[in-house]
């Protein structure tokens, strides 16, 4: 019996050396020698196919593409069930013929909906094969519904190729595997160190003291050796050099067996800056640091060696962070003290460039570029953002003309501005103004330094990474500094000096520290680090100031820079002045000073809105948001119709639709590729409304005609989405599935629903709009028979859209109007646009929509309370205001109004990030900043306080929302050249005692409707209207009827 348990055991023990021996070999999921259950998928305007190809390994998988749009994406999936070990990692063969696009490695649970991913953006194919590693720290949750977004099994393996650059190409896949893998230890507190020489001082190099050190004998070539116990992964080194005996060059070599070594690293230096080696990813049993060049010939001395964690190192903003901790606090840009930075644009209208400034004032002079950083070196001691108040303003209190003050002894103010013939020519100027506004004489130097930081932060990471950008290369040719062989910077005024430095060197704040330049005039970094200073001495008596100017052109040096001087960086700034004051002021404000920021925020988004805009395309952000879609380009072209910008809507919308897809689908986006194919079923009603609205305010038919063949064809395709849910087994199905009888699918809506695509409301409603516009359109037009079929469609729709509301509504046993039919949410952000654009209030169940708005009232009143605790909002929250308006309660307008104001940060730059976190300085996703889409909803909000056309009965309302200190103001209040859909309407109020006299004038046509004066004098009732003169009965404390223009009327309390 004994022996017969021996023997189990035994071969027990030999099965679990077998499975062992297996799971550590991983497998071979596909040898891709075959197309066998791989199935393909392309979004629209994607063609795809693939087929066999000789491959590394026997056959391989080829894959053909092409972006016939320049947009879109497109790849293979396969069922391949996996279970997840603790650590793994995926591998496979690589090859390609094609531009850079993003290759996306995405798995699937069994129903497709929760997504893991690792996507390499702007990705590099390789020509050759090449083994491709995924390990399972790369790969990240992508999207979907779970709450455990921990990855523990997937059904489905997909590779993807997404448009970056758009394009055709060829890409081949072989020999996928999948692998178990060791937990790789980081653990590098064990040590031991061993050196070529001076043995018995060696432990002070990792004794975690600078006071003590190691130091070789004279030996020119020497050694340190670092045994880390065992294959470790680590993120680099740290070498803290002595100040005298320091190594002009070293490398650093890695090896498992401390025989086979592998250089990873060179440096070349001329000066005992502390050494930062960035080895991310490294895994080794020893690290050797070779020292080959010493600075005095008397051998070397090292205070201290530490390995880096791969945490540390992990990426190239994580590698900064931890730098700066060794650093002062304000010697590098605030986000890498792990704290938000906020920042505004400046550029030209309609240009592909923009400019970023941060409220310290460093300048980012390009799109994932660097940036220039002003420090100041006075009475012995370097002085930066950190060391004073910073104060943030624009020209005029509302040009896009940014301005940053220190507000020190020494005060110095940073304004920039662009200049000059968009996507040609134009050149970003930088002026810095010092003013001694001390008692005593002042002399020092300002420092302008060039840095590889851009001004987004390292935490805005959609669409672009923020942080660290590259600088591998800086040639100071005389007054010129030239980065990385194209961005020029270019010192106006004749500077002092001008060095550069390698990263091996040391970053240029370790110079500006001891008010140095750094050394170099040409040099080349192949870790993207570099760095550069431009000096300017300066010698200020008290009250004396003076300015120094820098451009950087956003193209090519133009050949009027070559002469500038401080004379004709004041002509440029004078015309771009003028430029935009002519730009943003159609309209004349004449109101009380407590409306100022009111007129300066629509003014500010106004510019902003046309600077975000590249070429044709409407967009709501520079960076993270540098894309037009037609949801946020419909309504922000509105904002800039109401206020008499006209020619760039008209630009938008033939360009947008031009980008229409064959079969009458209207893409949500369209950015430099082309059009993106995701569904949005948003976007067809967005773009009919953009058109009409178009009409609205030009009443050209001429153009409206050359559009109505892209209003057929979006209608037939909105009509085709609908019959997919006007099906019998929707109709005839309980109230769960009826619910979504006749209405637009599902998708990710305005991206509310991101996560998984369901019927949206928010959808609807811009559906309903879009097909009420459709029918308009085809009457102006005269085409009977497509205005008869659209008005079935649309009325079909309609009554389906509000049974759908109904059937929700009791099925979620909720009282307000839910956001989508799955989930029965509360979105009152979203539902807002059921009043505008969408004007259905007339058709909306008044309970609901009352519940929903009262709803929101109280919770925008608990989260106001300082005690409540909150995380973030997104700003969109400014159509609510609007929203109080429609609704007739101008107060709460008025409150809300007030709230967001106060939410801008910084505050004097008069615009907001998408979201606003309660912790002003957290690092997180901001989205982008200004951005305009949120800003033309805080337009449109506006100029419905001053005037809005009510379309549900064809009247023009004015003054909805005016706030009573203006209509009460001594010196009167008047408001001239407003646009709207019935010509521009201007008016003038003057109280006088207990009565006000109403002035209408300018070229308005009276609507069908009339006009109606609202919620006029907090809604009291008049004793008595005169209307030019005579009595009119025909009013309520609510509202004044108008049917004459222009028009006297004077109301009597």
């Amino acid at each position: 019996m004994r022996e017969k348990v021996i023997k189990l055991i035994a071969l027990i023990l030999v099965l679990l050396s077998l499975a062992i021996q297996i799971f550590a070999q991983g497998k071979t999921l596909d040898e891709f020698n075959s197309t066998d259950g791989w199935k393909i998928f392309a979004s629209d305007g994607v063609e795809l196919k693939i087929s066999m190809a000789n491959g590394f390994k026997g056959k391989c998988i080829r894959i053909d593409y092409n972006f016939t749009k320049g947009s879109g994406y497109g790849g293979i999936q396969k069922i391949i069930p996996i279970e997840y070990p603790e650590n793994f990692q995926f591998s496979f063969y690589l090859k390609a013929k094609s531009p850079n696009n993003n290759l996306e490695f995405k798995l699937a649970d069994a129903a497709g909906e929760n997504v893991w991913w690792y996507n390499n953006r702007n990705y590099e194919f390789p020509t050759e094969w090449k083994k491709y590693i995924i390990k399972k720290r790369k790969i990240e949750f992508a999207w979907g519904p779970t709450q455990d977004k921990t990855l523990r099994k997937t059904n489905r393996l997909e590779f993807t190729i997404a448009s970056y650059n758009g394009g055709k190409g060829t890409v081949y896949l072989d020999e996928l595997n999948f692998e178990p893998t060791p937990s790789t230890s980081n653990d590098l507190s064990q040590i031991n160190v061993t050196a070529s020489s001076a043995f018995s001082y060696v432990k002070n190099l990792t004794d975690g003291k600078t006071e003590t050190s190691w130091a070789s004998d004279k030996k020119e070539i020497q050694e340190v050796i670092l045994d880390l116990h065992g294959r470790k992964e680590f993120g680099g080194l740290k070498i803290i050099w002595d100040e005298k005996d320091f190594a002009k060059k070293f490398t650093v070599s890695v090896s498992d067996d401390k025989t086979s070594w592998e250089k990873v690293y060179s440096a070349e230096k001329d000066n005992s800056n502390t050494s930062y080696v960035r080895l991310p990813e490294y895994e080794a049993a020893y690290v050797k640091l070779s020292l080959e060049s010493s600075s005095r010939k008397k051998g070397y001395a090292i205070k201290e060696l530490a390995m880096l964690s791969g945490e540390y190192s992990a990426d190239p903003n994580r590698f900064f962070i931890n730098i700066a901790k060794d650093f002062p606090r304000g010697y590098f840009p605030r986000y890498f003290n792990e704290e938000k930075s906020y920042w505004t644009i400046t550029g030209v209208n309609s240009d592909v460039k923009e400019a970023l400034i941060n409220e310290e004032g460093m300048v980012e002079v390009d799109k994932s570029n660097f940036s220039i950083e002003p420090f100041l070196y006075v009475d012995g001691k370097v002085i930066t953002w950190n060391d004073q108040k910073t104060l943030q303003s624009l020209e005029n209190n509302y040009l896009p003309i940014p301005k940053i003050k220190w507000l020190g002894n020494i005060q110095l103010e940073v304004k920039a501005f662009a200049n000059g013939e968009a996507n040609k020519s134009s050149v970003l100027y930088v002026n810095y103004t010092l003013k001694n506004i001390g008692g005593e004489d002042k002399t020092g130097n300002l420092y302008i330094a060039l840095r590889p930081f851009q001004v987004n932060p390292y935490y805005q990471w959609l669409n672009i990474t923020g942080g660290v950008a590259k600088v591998k290369s800086v040639k100071i040719d005389r007054n010129k500094v030239l980065v990385n062989n194209e961005k020029v910077v270019l010192p106006i005024s004749k500077p002092d000096g001008i060095g550069a430095a390698s990263f091996d060197d040391g970053d240029v704040i370790n110079f500006i520290s001891q008010d140095q330049l750094p050394p170099r005039n040409d040099v080349k970094d192949n870790t993207g680090f570099a760095s550069a200073a431009i000096k300017y001495s300066f010698s200020l008596k008290p009250q004396e100031e003076k300015t120094f100017y820098v451009a950087v052109p956003f193209y090519n040096e133009p050949k009027e820079l070559k002469k500038a001087n401080a004379q004709f960086v004041q002509k440029k700034f004078e015309e771009t002045k003028k430029f935009w004051n002519d730009k943003v002021t159609h309209i004349k404000f004449n109101l009380p000073s407590s409306a100022d920021k009111i007129v300066n925020t629509i003014r500010t988004n106004l510019a902003n809105i046309l600077i975000n805009r590249d070429k044709f395309g409407i967009q709501p952000g520079s960076r993270s948001y540098e894309r037009s879609w037609i949801r946020d380009g419909a309504l922000t072209s509105s904002a800039l119709l109401k206020n008499g910008i006209v020619k760039e809507v008209r630009e938008f919308a033939d360009w947008y639709a031009a980008n229409q897809f064959d079969n009458g689908k209207v893409p949500c986006v369209v950015d430099r590729r082309g059009p993106d194919p995701v569904p949005e079923n948003d976007s067809h009603g967005e773009f009919i409304y953009l058109l009409r609205q178009y009409f609205n305010y030009t009443k050209d038919t001429t153009w409206l005609k050359s559009k109505f063949g892209n209003v057929i064809r979006t209608v037939d395709y909105m009509k085709s989405l609908i019959d997919q849910r006007s099906t019998d087994y929707y109709k005839n199905s309980g109230d769960s599935l009826r619910a979504y009888y006749g209405i637009l699918p599902e998708s990710i809506s305005h991206e509310g629903y991101s996560d998984k695509p369901r019927h949206s409301y928010w959808d609807s409603f811009f559906g309903m709009k879009g097909l009420k516009d459709a029918v308009e359109i085809a009457e102006v037009i005269g085409d009977i028979n497509e205005t008869t079929r659209f008005k079935k469609i649309r009325d079909d729709f309609k009554e389906n859209l509000y049974n759908s509301i109904r059937l929700t509504t009791q099925q979620h046993k909720i009282n307000y109007i839910p956001g989508c039919v799955e989930l029965g949410d509360f979105d009152a952000t979203s539902t807002t646009i059921s009043l505008y654009p969408c004007n259905e209030r007339g058709n909306l169940p008044a309970d609901l929509l009352q519940n929903t708005f009262d709803k929101y009232w109280d919770f925008t009143q608990t989260r106001a309370k300082p005690e409540t605790e909150w995380n973030a909002y997104t700003p969109y929250e400014v159509r609510t205001i609007g929203s109080f308006i429609f609704l007739d309660q101008p107060d709460k307008a008025h409150w809300l109004t007030n709230y967001f104001l106060n939410d801008q940060r910084p505050h004097g730059w008069n615009h907001w990030a998408e979201v606003v976190w309660k912790d002003r300085r957290l690092p997180r996703f901001i989205g982008d900043m200004p951005h305009t889409w949120v800003g033309s909803d805080f337009i449109n909000s506006m100029r419905a306080m001053f005037v809005y056309e009510n379309e549900y009965d064809s009247s023009l309302v004015v003054g909805a929302g005016l706030m009573q200190d203006w209509i009460d103001s001594p010196e009167g209040m008047s408001i001239e050249n407003l646009p709207t859909y019935y010509g521009e309407l201007s008016y003038s109020i003057k109280k006088n005692e207990n009565s006000y006299k109403i002035n209408l004038f300018g070229s308005t046509k009276i609507p069908s409707g009339g006009i109606v004066i609202k919620n006029f004098n907090g809604k009291q009732t008049p004793k008595k209207v005169l209307v030019n003169g005579k009595e009119s009965a025909d009013f309520t404390g609510s509202r004044i009827n108008v049917k004459m223009f222009p028009v006297e009327i004077e109301v009597v309390y």
